[in-house]
């Protein structure tokens, strides 16, 4: 067997001869780390970093993938400990904050037995500071109480989903104040907050401290796209920007691909525009947002606004407010503007358009999706959406740590939530990771819905 490295920021990868075919059915995940993902006060001195899955392994490939300041200084190869569990050496520096990713989409190398690529897992820590180093300010007891009472406080009166799981918040905070009041420094009282809030089962909830934000639940989900074979069935297959891609079928159906709504690709995006431009006379469209994960919903308007002709609500949504008798304030209406000739000249088309969704759409993405179902002639195809919509905002407990819970009740134009519900597409196409690998349905699908007849 040959070994290679390659490097994306700093990539870890080695290459197996795999089985032609899956006998798995579902993608082997990553359902334990040392550390913890999320943790915060992680002892600079671990030596090794450990990732365990869920299903035997192929011990001759891994990817662990990161780069920069980020990414832990490693001490030899990664290796497999055992059928399981993933290994890699590192040097660790105290007071430092460590991001990388099992398996990440540019690298897919972790497989189980099968062939089955796993499923991408970021992970995110942040070290103690070392002997010798200036200490992490100290919290007292009071401060620490101060805190926990302002985060139970929060949850009561700002979170806008508090009642939607059937969390029994009462019994999660004597379960964990105790941690919260026993916290030795700020580090630690996050570290006890994110597994409180993880409970939550929310996305759009995160801890921050300092330079560092922790996400305290992670999504588990099974994508119904593959990049690698959308590079390969797509005619004419061209990146233009960091999250544009486009194509165009010989039928004359034309595709646009939108990796992100992130407005720090803001000018990346504009390459959509100029994609949308070249092709105002293809027969059909095809808009792929399936990797994408949110961003700005005021960019994915400016985008939707490309298609219609007059306005038009795609959703609603009511903002906490502890003192109204519901909980909630009054119901308020999102409207979708056409884009305006001026200032920006904007692209307009008018013909059939489909839009390819998944589960690993959230956020302003669906948001995005919602858009697009008013948009005339226009079809949604492929699997449901993941169901999360928040606008958090920053709750200060007063001690360093500053808490991010949802603000709003995100509702479809019909008044119904679509937190942790998604949104149905009007086509629903089942794929699996193994077929994903040499063709791709959802696309397939599409293409026929809206090529000319």
């Amino acid at each position: 067997m040959r070994i290679s490295k390659r490097t994306i920021g700093l990539v870890w990868v080695a290459l197996a001869v795999l089985p032609a075919a899956s006998l798995l059915a579902v993608p082997p995940k990553v359902v334990e780390t040392v550390p913890r993902n999320g943790d915060l006060n992680v002892d600079p001195d671990l030596r090794e970093l450990r990732f365990v899955f869920d299903q035997d392994m192929s011990t001759g490939g891994y990817s662990i993938c990161g780069g920069g300041p980020l990414f832990p200084k490693t001490v030899g190869r990664p290796r497999w400990a055992d059928s399981r569990t993933l290994v890699m050496r590192v040097q660790l520096a105290g007071d430092h904050e460590y991001r990388l990713s099992v398996n990440c989409p540019a690298a897919q190398k972790c497989h189980n037995i099968a062939g089955e690529s796993a499923v991408p897992y970021p992970v995110q820590f942040r070290t103690a500071a070392s002997e010798g180093m200036a200490q992490p300010a100290t919290t007292g007891a009071q401060d620490n109480a101060q805190a926990a009472s302002r985060l139970r406080e929060a949850i009561d009166t700002q979170y806008s989903y508090k009642d939607l799981r059937g969390v029994d918040w009462d019994g999660l905070f004597v379960e964990h104040t105790p941690a919260l009041k026993g916290a030795k420094n700020p580090a630690a009282f996050a570290e006890a907050a994110a597994k409180l809030l993880a409970h939550a089962r929310d996305m759009h909830i995160w801890v921050e401290l300092a330079d560092t934000t922790v996400q305290p639940f992670k999504r588990d989900i099974v994508r119904n796209y593959n990049l690698d074979t959308l590079a390969k069935v797509v005619p004419a297959f061209q990146k233009r920007s960091a999250v544009v891609y486009t194509g165009r079928f010989e039928n004359g159906v034309g595709y646009i691909r939108i990796d992100s709504w992130d407005s720090r690709h803001t000018q990346a995006l504009e390459q959509v525009y100029v994609a949308l431009r070249e092709l105002a006379g293809a027969r059909g469209l095809v808009i792929d947002v399936r990797p994408n994960g949110g961003g700005a919903e005021l960019l994915a308007g400016e985008f939707a606004g490309c298609f219609i002709d007059k306005p038009v609500v795609y959703a609603k949504h009511v903002y906490r407010d502890a003192d109204a008798p519901s909980g909630f304030g009054p119901l308020q209406e999102r409207i979708l503007e056409p884009s305006p000739d001026a200032p920006r000249d904007r692209p307009k088309y008018r013909g059939k358009v489909a839009v390819l969704m998944g589960p690993a759409n959230m956020s302003s993405c669906e948001a995005f999706l919602l858009m697009m179902k008013q948009v005339p002639g226009c079809k949604l195809v492929g699997a449901a959406s993941y169901g999360s919509s928040g606008n958090p905002k920053p709750v200060d407990l007063g001690n360093g740590v500053t808490v991010y819970l949802p603000s709003w009740k995100a509702l479809r134009p019909d008044g119904t939530c679509l937190e942790g519900q998604g949104i149905a597409p009007d086509l629903a196409v089942k794929t699996t990771p193994v077929e994903l690998e040499a063709a791709d349905p959802v696309l397939q699908a599409a293409v026929l819905l809206v090529a000319p007849r």
